[in-house]
């Protein structure tokens, strides 16, 4: 089922089925939620002049990301990007994408997301294997520090071999933010008594979605970078992306 191999120069899992690459992603600790210092560096971006809406939505809703805390992460598997069209082709044979203008671009399911769900061998990551796997290590607003997130950022077709290697972060994970990708977890505001461990949190309703600042492209000066942070997250509404997540085979 899996083909150990290496892109772009880096160890991969592929999963051999599909063809879609993954990325082994250590196991470790971290800090996870939106914390004071990322908020200060939020209104630093607004002090100097770089926010061109409100950031006001933003701040009252922080609470939605906190209280930080320490969180303990197993080894695991994530694709190295969001399914693109062609990869959710392999189990949905007649997927139609009116958002992607190729195939090799992620694809956005809406009412056919459970139809992938259904059929998908792999699960949704949690939250947590989530942003562990978007901070790659950091503690910064994004991956690329604490400066206000650009367009440039954004990663939203994988036909570029170059273009995506340029994108990833130090785990070897390709556009982290850009798309609204779907988590295990049900959406719950704030991490009051959530586990320590990274495992989802379950219930009834609607489920958390991370990212999607390529959704909103071209940018309407909405200040949509706020949705490239790791740590930003809101509740599931209409389409989304799906990165699946495995567990690390044996050698």
């Amino acid at each position: 089922m899996w083909t150990e191999e290496f892109v772009t120069g880096h160890p991969a899992w592929r999963h051999t089925p599909s063809g879609v690459v993954f990325r082994e992603v250590p196991g470790g600790t971290f800090r996870m939620g939106l914390s004071e210092a990322e908020l200060d560096a939020v209104r630093a971006i607004e002090r100097s002049g770089e926010v061109e809406d409100t950031i006001e939505p933003f701040l009252a809703n922080a609470g939605d990301a906190q209280p930080v805390r320490e969180v303990r992460v197993e080894p695991f598997l994530l694709a190295r990007h969001p399914l693109t069209v062609a990869q959710v082709r392999h189990w949905l044979p007649e997927y139609e994408d009116d958002y992607a203008e190729a195939a090799t671009a992620t694809a956005r399911l809406g009412g056919d997301l459970y139809d992938l769900l259904k059929l998908l061998p792999l699960q949704l990551p949690s939250e947590a294997q989530w942003e562990y796997a978007a901070r790659a290590g950091t503690t910064t607003l994004t991956f690329h520090g604490d400066g206000k997130p650009d367009e440039d950022q954004l990663l939203d077709d994988f036909a570029d071999e170059t273009r995506t290697a340029a994108g990833e972060n130090a785990f070897g994970l390709a556009a982290m933010g850009s798309a609204n990708e779907i988590c295990a977890d049900v959406w719950i505001p704030g991490f009051h008594d959530a586990p320590a461990d990274a495992r989802p949190r379950t219930g009834d309703g609607r489920r958390t979605v991370r990212g999607g600042a390529g959704d909103l492209y071209p940018w309407q000066g909405c200040d949509e970078w706020l949705l490239l942070l790791s740590a930003t997250r809101y509740e599931h509404a209409d389409f989304t992306a799906v990165r699946p997540v495995g567990p690390v085979p044996p050698r």
